[in-house]
């Protein structure tokens, strides 16, 4: 059953009485107040923009996530890495990330595109509210070759887009950020499954198992 959200941004429906494929309401806004609550549920919104104006809200019962210390670089990766041909950084541009990550590879022209004016300009908001972060991979001239954006609470990321400009600059993101996450623990949210962050480490777990994080970030 498909829910349909009221103006209310904190009501959001039991993720267990949605669809089987994760799609549990309609409607709604970004705010910044909605994409909060909705992230600290499991909840995040996407729908084509070319195809239709109705928000859709999904949480999947079962979370394809990656745990920071189970991050898998393989040798051929930590070689690269040890060549220091890239660097990385943190929050130095995001919103030039979020636009790569929206127009790369045309990714913006094809039927389903979902980063749209209005979910770029909503996370880019969620950014300046310090409830964003970009991951940025840089080669030796200093050109941006790749990275990767997504939601932060708490300890969690919640993954939402990654580029390359040039190979494995996506992956180099990525191994970043995980490595950055784990002194404090935590989990990144994949959000779906793919072949690419499986073989990163991507495994998955229950919602209830997901939630205990959750509420780990509500109690702190």
């Amino acid at each position: 059953m498909v829910w349909r959200l009221t103006d209310d941004p904190t009501l959001f429906p039991d993720p267990h009485y949605g669809d089987e494929d994760g799609l549990i309401a309609i409607g709604g806004d970004l705010s910044p107040e909605r994409l909060a609550n909705a992230y600290c549920n499991g909840i995040f919104p996407w729908y084509g923009f070319k195809e239709r104006d109705d928000i859709l809200w999904w949480c999947p019962l079962d979370r394809f996530v990656i745990f920071p210390k189970e991050i898998h670089i393989s040798h051929s990766m930590r070689q690269l890495i040890n060549k220091d041909t890239f660097h990385t950084t943190l929050n130095t541009c995001f919103d030039r990330v979020i636009e790569e990550c929206a127009t790369v590879n045309l990714r913006d022209k094809k039927i389903g595109a979902w980063l749209g004016e209005d979910m770029k300009n909503a996370y880019k908001e969620m950014h300046r509210l310090g409830l964003a972060a970009s991951v940025e991979v840089w080669d030796g001239k200093g050109n941006l070759a790749g990275g990767l954006y997504g939601i932060n609470i708490g300890n969690n990321f919640f993954g939402e887009s990654m580029f390359s400009l040039v190979p494995n600059a996506s992956k180099i993101a990525l191994i970043f950020l995980a490595e950055t996450m784990q002194p404090d623990g935590g989990i990144i949210d994949c959000q779906f499954e793919t072949a690419h962050l499986k073989s990163m480490g991507g495994r998955h777990i229950s919602y209830e198992e997901y939630m205990k994080f959750m509420e780990t970030h509500d109690e702190g």
